[in-house]
Parts: structure tokens; C-alpha cells; sequence
């Protein structure tokens, strides 16, 4: 029973994909209207984005996450891994913002290497924080939306918003092929482990290349395989996902509304 358990944790928590895909179909927030979790997701983005203003992306950091981990049933230290990538990223770009490079002694701190200044100015240091935050704000917005709505549903919502067609069915396949090609690969993977062929950089670096390689070619032959198979059971063109009916309730539109005055009400109280 513990070795299932393990294996069970392992598959769900082994690739980022797919463990957010299992917190969405176990989300406390499954039953809410995908249409209202889209809209609101978007409504939060938009205005951390647009109103600029630090305290509202602390507010939406804080308050998104408390949503995430409490609402969406994610373990805190998954929440952490999952905002790893992002907050790494942010980072690096925020640093580039914060430094300059100049042939003159400029800004209030900087380096002198022999010929040339590596600088910081106080604007410079506050615009790279302001971005950071607000940057981390709408990838909590995004997560909340990711989390909390199964890919079927979100394609239903982008149905409903008339995007063409073909965007929704390509964006539908490509999702749905990640899953296999990630399975795939780390079979391959595993195999060249067991023959040893990531005992070194140099041998780890020629593996890569040949799971690579193998990798593009399988995805070509499964390609072909699954749109084989999907025409014998009757495809058309379109994929067709069975939605159960959520409504939405006023308690979940005065909330919603509440907390975007609350956010334009931080932002005016900071001006």
C-alpha cells in the first residue's frame, strides 16, 4: 500500500504539467462556472498590470496565493516549486533593468571594472522591484486560473468567446500530446540511465542528443497513429467535451466585486 502511495505521488508530482492539471480536477473551486474563473483570473491580471502600483501586486500576491493553496488545495511547498520558474526568470530580468553599463562614473552605486562602470540608480533599483511584484502578481492571477480549471473546460470557455476553430483544436492536441511525448521521454530516459548513459557530462550530453533525436521522430510516427485514430472513431474536425452546468452565484459576483474595488481602493489610497 505505502509503494502505491509513493508511485501515486510520484506520477502526479513528476512533471509540472501535469501536476497542474490534477490540482485543477481536484480543486476545491471545480464546481464554480469556468466562464467566472476565466473572467476573474483576467479582471485581477489587468489590473495589477494596470494599476502599477506595489501594494496592489502585494495585495494580489498575498491574496491569490492564500486562493491557490487554501481554495485550490495546493500544498504550500508545491505552490513554491511551481513559482520557482517564473520568479527565476523575473530575476534575471529585473537584474538587467537594475544595472547599467557606462564609460562614466554615473548613478548613486556603482563598480568600477577597469574599463568600464557596472551602475545602479535609486529609480533604476525601485522600477525593477515595482516590476518584479507586479510581474509575480499576474503569474498568481494565471495560476489561479491554471489550478482551479481543467483543460476541457478552459477549451468550452474559448469556445464560448468565439476563438476560431482551428486555434482551440490545435491548442487542444498540442496540450494533450505534451502528456505522451513526456511519457515517452522519460522512458528513455530511464533506459539510458539503467545503461549508464548519464554516468558523465560527455556521455550525458551524447544521451541528450540521441533521446532527442528518437524523441522527434516518435512524435511524428505517434502523430500520425492517434490522427488515425481518431478519424476510425468518427473525428470531424472538432472535439467535443461534455460540460456539466455551474452557475454562478451572487455570493461568488459580489466577492469578486468586492475584492476588485478593494484592489482600485489600495491603489487610489496609495497615490
Amino acid at each position: 500500500m505505502e509503494g502505491q502511495k509513493h508511485r501515486h505521488k510520484h506520477r502526479h508530482h513528476s512533471h509540472g504539467v501535469q501536476t497542474m492539471d490534477f490540482y485543477a480536477y481536484q480543486s476545491g473551486l471545480r464546481q464554480w462556472n469556468g466562464s467566472y474563473k476565466v473572467l476573474s483570473a483576467l479582471l485581477i491580471l489587468i489590473l495589477c498590470i494596470g494599476l502599477n502600483d506595489i501594494w496592489v501586486s502585494l495585495t494580489v500576491i498575498v491574496t491569490v496565493g492564500m486562493l491557490n493553496v487554501i481554495g485550490n488545495r495546493v500544498p504550500f511547498r508545491q505552490y513554491v516549486e511551481l513559482m520557482k520558474i517564473p520568479i527565476a526568470f523575473l530575476v534575471l530580468g529585473c537584474v538587467a533593468i537594475a544595472f547599467g553599463i557606462s564609460t562614466k562614473p554615473v548613478g548613486e552605486y556603482r563598480v568600477y571594472l577597469k574599463w568600464f562602470y557596472f551602475y545602479m540608480t535609486k529609480a533604476d533599483i525601485w522600477k525593477a522591484i515595482e516590476l518584479f511584484f507586479k510581474a509575480l502578481g499576474a503569474v498568481g492571477a494565471m495560476y489561479f486560473m491554471a489550478l482551479s480549471t481543467p483543460a476541457g473546460e478552459l477549451i468550452n470557455v474559448l469556445r464560448k468567446a468565439h476563438v476560431p476553430k482551428l486555434i482551440v483544436e490545435l491548442m487542444n492536441m498540442i496540450y494533450r500530446f505534451i502528456f505522451i511525448l513526456t511519457d515517452v521521454q522519460g522512458r528513455m530516459k530511464r533506459s539510458a540511465v539503467s545503461r549508464l548513459g548519464y554516468i558523465d557530462f560527455k556521455t550525458a550530453c551524447g544521451s541528450f542528443g540521441k533521446i532527442a533525436g528518437n524523441l522527434f521522430i516518435l512524435s511524428l510516427k505517434k502523430a500520425d497513429t492517434y490522427y488515425d485514430a481518431m478519424i476510425s472513431r468518427g473525428y470531424d474536425g472538432e472535439i467535443r467535451f461534455l460540460e456539466e452546468e455551474k452557475k454562478v452565484t451572487f455570493v461568488q459576483i459580489a466577492g469578486m466585486a468586492a475584492y476588485l474595488i478593494a484592489l482600485v481602493l489600495i491603489w487610489y489610497i496609495g497615490r
